[in-house]
């Protein structure tokens, strides 16, 4: 909306703040700048919570739990046998290389 002269403008605004009972003197409250920088140091207290959080309470949480969770390997003791079982199971091995099964070898290759 344009107006020709300066005093239809003027006309219009305090019309304006009449209808709306505001008056020029008077402030809106916060500006977006003034909300903004609230919520920015907001934002960043948040932030600074969660990492001490973090650091005193989820590591070493998570730390522990670990540490309950890791799997040790059992020492591994010597089996005592006795000799004569001992001497057995030596007879039983078989050389390095060879087959637990051998074939019967026929002269003639027959089956």
């Amino acid at each position: 909306m344009h107006f020709k002269t300066h005093t239809e403008a003027m006309e219009n605004i305090l019309d304006f703040f009449l209808y709306n009972e505001i008056s020029p003197r008077e402030k809106f409250g916060p500006t977006g700048r003034t909300i903004e920088a609230k919520l920015l140091k907001r934002i960043n207290a948040v932030i600074a919570i969660m990492r001490d959080v973090e650091k005193t309470q989820t590591k070493p949480t998570v730390a522990m739990l670990q540490s309950l969770f890791v799997m040790e390997e059992p020492n591994k003791k010597p089996l005592i046998v006795e000799k004569k079982y001992a001497e057995e199971k030596k007879e039983v091995r078989l050389p390095a290389g060879e087959a637990g099964f051998r074939e019967k070898r026929n002269i003639k290759n027959e089956l």
